[in-house]
């Protein structure tokens, strides 16, 4: 498999992540791929929520809103 990573090579990218990156620059690179993780997280959060509250209010409910909306704009 492609995935199939033991120890010695999960070291060996470390290692030359280090060689590549250097020491100073790595906490750069992890902060701002947590604040990524973070982001992808929120907006996966947001997703769910809409479609959640999508499928808790019907059609007609809605329909109903959005005509009550424009009635009261005019």
């Amino acid at each position: 498999m492609f995935l199939n990573l033991g120890a010695p090579e999960i070291l060996l990218i470390a290692l030359l992540v280090l060689l590549l990156f250097g020491g100073k620059k790595i906490p750069e690179l992890m902060k701002g791929l947590g604040k990524g993780v973070k982001s992808f997280k929120e907006g996966m959060n947001e997703a769910q929520d809409s479609i959640k509250k999508e499928l808790d209010d019907p059609v007609e409910k809605k329909e109903e809103k959005e005509e009550k909306d424009e009635k009261d704009k005019a």
